[in-house]
């Protein structure tokens, strides 16, 4: 019998990984750092025709796009004149299990049944969980989902266990564990174990997946006002949302559109404390999780991470835990959309940022997604107050997470915080050099950190100098 201890599977993750996704991510390295990112995308990836006739397959795909009326009406009535932009928002709850990850999973659980796997496994406790779940069983496949749902009190949040209501739904089986590193060990036995697909949401299937909602939509905005649109807001967690919506905007031709990032400012939290697990409201959609993948992408569950968000991100910007509950409220009673929260957060950063854009230009809100008793802010807010977190109404920028949610009192107090996206690239640089032990760094690894935070040789060069790096 193999050696299942923490240690021995660990050291064999590498060679566990290989088998569960069945790619040689050697083969695209190059570099002490670099690898060939668009190398790894083509070969191993499927084209915007075939991930379109995949989703058809299985309920995904072709979702419509609204302008959101009611809501604009308020932008104007608090932007100051000729201010006023106009959002737009692409409906991604429609999808088989409810939200944009459905894309993902639609391309994961295809290659999986093509390559003879038996099975998928997903370590997820947000929205991938059901969708791969809804693949899976579409498609004849067995299907296993690992969840962190619990501190060390066994309480768990409401909206994951939603979530795993969802994916038992769909006939799923889901390990459910407390918050720690025995999520990642959980999921590497398993896959050892039973020789299913690694469906991750960082593999080039998962991000060419969602390629083809920026080419819907951008195509939408074509066809709805004859032009592609000025921003398109994304909410930022892992990166694979942000970073395949990017990439299918500019393969259909939309190379103009600005692309942001949105996230809930849950600064002061660690999302691997027991102690901070259950004071947080938002389980993704957060900082907690969009700047460390921001600033260093590779600490996915894949060698080589296919969501990079600094070669694609114009703007990031971050918005209370309050702001987001108000706009998700917003959405329900002014547009009848009842929408659940992670969505939302990208809605209400294109509020705030509406109000500072000229009245001509448009603003398309990318995603949506599903609503259910325990994603519902009422319970939320519950769970809040249950673990003495303060909830009150007032001004937004007042709130300490982990302590307080304040709910907004008009649309005119939501406004956003522009992170420095200067100050990711250069953690991202520092990150890469220093997590592959560098001392010397090659001319190729310059092109490619030049690649992975769209800057100039010089920029890198003054990041490499401060660090007291060599140059070959």
């Amino acid at each position: 019998m193999r050696d299942i201890s923490y240690e021995a599977i660990m050291a064999r993750k590498n060679e566990i990984m290989k088998k569960a996704v069945g790619i040689d991510y050697e083969v695209f390295d190059y570099g002490q750092i670099a690898f060939d990112y668009e190398e790894m995308m083509k070969k191993v990836g499927y084209s915007l025709e075939e991930v379109r006739k995949i989703q058809n397959e299985t309920k995904v795909g072709n979702t419509p796009l609204y302008e959101l009326k009611n809501i604009n009406k308020l932008i104007k009535k608090y932007s100051p004149k000729g201010k006023g932009a106009r959002v737009f928002l692409k409906d991604e709850a429609v999808n088989s299990s409810g939200s944009f990850k459905a894309r993902r999973a639609a391309v994961s659980v295809y290659h999986a049944e093509k390559h003879g796997y038996k099975g998928v496994i997903a370590a997820t406790s947000g929205n991938y969980g059901a969708a791969v779940a809804a693949q899976a069983l579409q498609r004849g496949l067995k299907c296993i989902i690992v969840q962190e749902v619990y501190d060390s009190r066994k309480i768990g949040q409401p909206e994951i266990l939603e979530k795993a209501r969802k994916c038992e739904a769909y006939g799923a089986e889901v390990v459910q564990l407390t918050v720690g590193p025995e999520l990642f060990y959980t999921f590497l036995k398993l896959l050892e174990e039973t020789g299913y697909f690694n469906a991750s949401l960082y593999t080039p299937f998962g991000i060419a997946g969602v390629e083809t909602l920026g080419s819907e939509l951008a195509n939408q905005m074509l066809e709805k006002e004859g032009k592609y649109p000025d921003v398109v807001i994304a909410t930022n967690a892992g990166g694979g949302n942000l970073t395949g919506t990017a990439r299918g905007l500019i393969k259909q031709g939309a190379k103009d559109t600005k692309i942001f990032g949105a996230s809930v400012d849950l600064t002061g939290l660690h999302m691997a404390s027991d102690n901070d697990f259950n004071k947080k409201s938002f389980t993704t959609g957060h900082t907690g999780f969009g700047v460390p993948f921001a600033t260093w992408p590779d600490r996915a569950d894949v060698p080589r991470n296919a969501a990079r968000v600094l070669r694609y991100m114009d703007r990031y910007v971050t918005l209370t835990q309050g702001e987001v509950f108000y706009v998700t409220e917003a959405l329900a009673q002014l547009e009848g959309l009842e929408r659940g929260p992670a969505g939302n957060t990208s809605l209400a950063a294109a509020v705030a940022i509406a109000k500072e854009m000229d009245e001509d230009k448009t603003i398309v809100v990318q995603e949506t997604e599903y609503t259910g008793a325990g994603k519902h802010p009422t319970a939320q807010l519950t769970f809040a107050r249950e673990n003495g977190i303060e909830v009150k109404r007032g001004k937004p920028e007042d709130s300490v997470p982990g302590e307080s949610v304040i709910i907004p009192e008009s649309f005119e107090q939501l406004k956003v915080n522009d992170l420095s996206l200067d100050k990711l690239k250069k953690s991202l640089i520092k990150n890469a050099i220093q997590k592959n032990n560098i001392k010397e760094l090659d001319n190729e690894d310059i092109e490619f950190l030049m690649e992975d935070t769209n800057k100039s040789r010089e920029y890198i060069l003054d990041v490499v100098n401060s660090l007291d790096i060599k140059i070959k």
